[in-house]
């Protein structure tokens, strides 16, 4: 006798989400709708994911896109994630997924970070180091300009 499997909504959001997240490009989601981000500032709901399930699975996937990576190849990406996620763990086929890219998320590198905090603590010790306590701030500025040779 053959068995029946009840697979709930929320389980299925949490297989999306779970895709999503492994995108490459994807640097978190977003929701347009101000009625669900104050459910989720209530911690009520999770953004990103809005799924009905009339006339097969149907998914609206909202997500920003990390800066600098081609928004069409991140696109692809997570389209082929959420269908083979939801083929592997459910058995089921997606009727219509769209992917809204809501916007671009800036974020400095490491490297990037390092590098600012090093010029900046740089900066900060020539002055304090070539500047005696009755230079104005000015002349310790040309003192530590002549210090670096560039």
């Amino acid at each position: 006798m053959a068995g029946r499997s009840i697979v709930t909504r929320r389980a299925i959001v949490d297989i999306v989400r779970t895709a999503v997240q492994g995108s490459y490009g994807v640097s978190g989601f977003s929701d347009p709708s101000l009625g669900r981000r104050l459910l989720r500032w209530l911690g009520l709901d999770r953004p990103g994911v809005r799924l009905t399930t009339e006339g097969g699975v149907r998914l609206d996937v909202f997500i920003t896109v990390a800066y600098g990576v081609p928004v069409a190849e991140v696109a692809r990406q997570v389209d082929s994630a959420v269908r083979y996620s939801l083929r592997h763990y459910v058995g089921t086929e997606v009727a219509g997924l769209t992917i809204h890219v809501d916007g671009l998320r800036y974020q400095p590198s490491a490297v990037e970070r390092a590098e600012a905090i090093e010029r900046t603590e740089s900066g900060d010790r020539s002055t304090s180091e070539t500047k005696p306590s009755h230079q104005t701030a000015a002349a310790g500025a040309t003192a530590s300009r002549k210090r670096k040779p560039r």
